[in-house]
Order: structure tokens, then sequence, then C-alpha cells
């Protein structure tokens, strides 16, 4: 049983190992901003996801705490990039009078 969870956690780093690399090609070569803000938000995600299967792997609680704190900061840096874009792609006076 416990081989079985090895096996299978260890295949689940791979596959978060393998999507933070493709991640990376997106944030290198994402033609708008916008790609680049959608692909650091995902970044925030894979590393929570990450630092859960090594909770996992060690089976100890205490990467929780530090689970939360980094999908909150991947949250509030989410938000803040869509500001930014908003306020920097919002019309100017002369573009809404015309």
């Amino acid at each position: 049983m416990k081989l079985a969870a090895d096996v299978l956690l260890n295949a689940a780093l791979a596959v978060l190992a393998l999507a933070g690399a493709l991640l990376l090609i997106r944030i290198a070569r994402g033609p708008s901003m916008l790609d680049r803000a959608v692909s650091v938000d995902v970044a925030a995600a894979l590393i929570v996801a990450g630092v859960g299967v090594e909770a996992a792997l060690t089976e100890t609680r205490y990467y929780l705490s530090i689970m939360l704190v980094l999908a909150f900061l991947g949250f509030t840096s989410s938000v803040s990039i869509a500001r930014f874009i908003a306020r920097r792609d919002r019309p100017t006076a002369k573009e809404r009078a015309s």
C-alpha cells in the first residue's frame, strides 16, 4: 500500500514538473501580457499543488499553512495584475471622444 502511494505521488510530482516546464515556455512566448498574467497565476497553483504532494509524501501537516499562504499570495497577485492590465488598457478621454 505504501509503495503504491509513493509511486503515485512521485508520478504526480513528475506531471507537475512537466506542467511547470510547459508553463515557463508559455510565460516566455506568451503573445500578450494577459497570457503571461494567467501563466503566473497557474504557476502559483502549481507551486501549491507541489507543496501538497510533498506534504503527502512526508506525511506532515506543517505544509498546510504554507499552502494557505501561497494560495493567498497567488490570489492577490492575480487580482493586482488584472487591475494593472485593466487600468493600462482603459481608453483615455481622447479615445472616448472619437
